[in-house]
């Protein structure tokens, strides 16, 4: 087969075979760095400073109600929730008015604005919603998010260091049930947080997370507040990078870990959903996006096994990819206490997100809260392309 493809057939092989082996090392790694992450040390609590947390909604999403609850009932002295919408007809103003009848003795707030700052519209709500703050220490956490009572005092514990700028969380993936929404959980669960694991292995974190980002009022308004973010559609990416930019300041990874509840009815649902992810990784990272290749090891074992097919080494290469990932599948659940998907599972879901990511290389627009949004370079929304 080698020599009837042409010249550049033996070089080919080679490349595959060796990118196969690379990804072997890399989920062989990622699976230590999750059995290292499943006895990590119990979290430091801190009860210090009040916290205002920052809640931007839109629509009345599943589980809406479970998830803003949630961050209501904290065991913590002294905070707020502040709620924010663009206008009356918001759905979620009724979760909202719920829980103030739930929580009468509880800091409840909630802010109606419709300014935009940019096209990022979460932003725009988060920056309208800013100054109804009344605290200097702020958490900010995306709506989809559900935590533990203990969350608040877990997360700002590490901003009472001052070489820390911001605190992240990873999250794991919990599914409503249905095949796509655990399909979902599988790709949080077995191949997002393994890569953070990788990233902070070598003392990084790659950028700050959606799911929780706990900063200092001071520290915020020192990269000049969220109107910088404003035009930004990776705006917790960006946020982690500006705080520590320069070395003065760093990003900690909690140990807490936030459940993300999903409800992914469709498969195009879920495609849209991994294809947006996708192109804002590339648009803010296309070098490091190109790479993640490696991170696909099933995929990657079945393409040098379509090339070289009676080399017994495609054959061993395929076994070992199976393996490790099936080995990472099993240390997840160890690690998060997450059960999303099957084994058998396992070869579907790398399949998929390897076509996720290729096809993340074309295109410059992601689908968002029901708008298309064209994508320039470095992650900036065109805010002028954007269509309804």
């Amino acid at each position: 087969m080698v020599e009837t493809i042409g010249p550049f057939a033996p070089s080919l092989s080679l490349a595959l075979f060796f990118a196969t082996v690379v990804s072997l090392l890399y989920v062989g790694f990622a699976v230590c760095q999750m059995h290292r992450f499943a006895h990590r040390p119990p979290p430091v609590r801190a009860i210090g400073a009040p916290v205002s947390i920052l809640k931007p909604l839109c629509g009345d999403e599943p589980f809406l109600y479970e998830n803003l609850r949630s961050f209501c009932d904290q065991d913590y002295p002294r905070f707020e929730v502040v709620f924010g919408v663009r206008d009356h007809g918001e759905p979620a103003i009724a979760v909202v008015e719920r829980l103030m009848r739930e929580f009468p003795d509880l800091d409840l707030r909630l802010v109606v604005d419709d300014r935009l700052h940019g096209g990022n519209r979460k932003v725009s709500n988060l920056a309208n919603m800013y100054h109804a703050a009344k605290y200097d220490l702020l958490v900010i956490a995306d709506s989809d998010m559900r935590v533990g009572r203990e969350y608040l005092s877990v997360v700002t514990a590490p901003l009472s260091d001052p070489s820390v700028g911001i605190v992240t969380c990873l999250y794991v993936g919990r599914p409503s049930g249905g095949f796509w929404s655990t399909l979902g959980a599988m790709f949080i669960n077995e191949w997002f947080i393994p890569s953070v694991l990788v990233a902070h292995a070598w003392r990084t974190v790659p950028f700050c997370f959606g799911s929780t980002a706990a900063l200092r009022r001071e520290v915020l308004d020192a990269i000049g507040g969220f109107p910088v973010l404003a035009d930004q559609l990776a705006d917790d990416y960006v946020l982690g990078r500006l705080v520590a930019a320069g070395g003065r300041r760093r990003i900690a990874l909690s140990p807490y870990v936030v459940e993300a509840m999903l409800a992914e009815p469709t498969f195009r649902s879920l495609w849209q959903r991994e294809l947006r992810w996708a192109r804002t990784v590339r648009s803010v990272q296309p070098l490091g996006y190109s790479l993640l290749f490696v991170t696909y090891a099933i995929p990657l074992a079945l393409l040098n096994l379509i090339w070289a097919f009676s080399a017994p080494s495609s054959w061993l290469l395929l076994t070992a990819a199976v393996a490790l990932r099936l080995a990472a599948h099993r240390a997840a659940r160890r690690a998060l206490g997450a059960s999303a998907g099957k084994a058998r599972w396992v070869p579907i879901r790398d399949v998929l997100s390897c076509a996720v990511w290729a096809i993340g290389f074309f295109c410059q627009t992601v689908r968002w809260r029901g708008e298309e949004i064209a994508v320039g370079p470095g992650g900036r929304i065109q805010a002028d392309e954007i269509q309804a």
